[in-house]
């Protein structure tokens, strides 16, 4: 995420996103989606009130492993609920899984996450989508700060993965330096020279890791499109070292 080469995974990627997008139509389609992310990213910013676990992009990645190892044990709650076996999880077995998650939205609401998070349009759930759908689904369902708001928790039975997912909230907060839910070239700026303020990144490092990010091309990063690429960065699939 600082000083390195830009990583041909995450290349492939971005087109993978900019093909989803044409085929979806409007990059604005999950604009309502973004929008209850971004005012929730909002609140929890002022909630942490400038507190953070991470003082510098290179304290987020040496917690890659960390990442990887709780995202992985996923694995199985994939596996248990794509009941054909087929490596994706449909409408149908993505209903069960909700249901079991106690997580009850209208079918609308369903529907964007489904959409939003099928990254290329093929109707089924793959398992890095599924790692995205379920912190979406946990971000959304934390309790929130305001009084007129009913508490409600996803029902994960895993300490480690909601403090897997709690600490890429924590990330993104990080590196959401004016706290308005999303993050922009600036922010990135800023968050890759505080690891090493004497010596600043090139333009052009900054500009690849914001671009890997920025998969509609609109100048901001929703905590979405940040997910997709935090999670191809910790390298799920794969134990190899990563290029950075």
């Amino acid at each position: 995420m600082g000083k390195c080469r830009p990583c041909p995974s995450l290349k492939s990627l971005s087109s993978r996103i900019e093909g989803m997008l044409c085929h979806c139509g409007s990059p604005n389609k999950y604009k309502k989606l973004d929008s209850k992310l971004e005012r929730k990213m909002i609140e929890m910013k002022r909630s942490a009130s400038g507190q953070s676990n991470f003082k510098s992009i290179d304290s987020i990645i040496v917690r890659f492993p960390q990442f990887r190892d709780g995202l992985k044990n996923l694995r199985g709650v994939f596996e248990q609920y794509d009941e054909d076996s087929n490596g994706t999880i449909d409408r149908e077995e993505l209903n069960k899984c909700l249901e079991k998650l106690q997580f009850h939205q209208t079918k609308e609401e369903v529907e964007d996450l489904f959409h939003s998070c099928d990254i290329d349009g093929s109707q089924g759930i793959q398992f890095n989508e599924f790692i995205v759908l379920l912190c979406l689904i946990y971000l959304l369902m934390k309790p929130s700060s305001s009084p007129d708001t009913v508490s409600t928790t996803l029902k994960m039975d895993s300490p480690q993965l909601e403090a897997t997912f709690d600490t890429i909230v924590e990330a993104f907060l990080f590196l959401d330096k004016n706290g308005d839910g999303k993050l922009n070239k600036k922010d990135m700026t800023k968050a890759l020279n505080e690891a090493s303020p004497w010596e600043r990144s090139p333009a052009r490092v900054t500009s690849t890791r914001f671009k890997e990010m920025d998969w509609d091309k609109n100048g901001k990063v929703s905590f979405r499109e940040f997910l997709f690429a935090f999670i191809n960065w910790v390298g799920i699939e794969s134990d190899e070292e990563l290029p950075y």
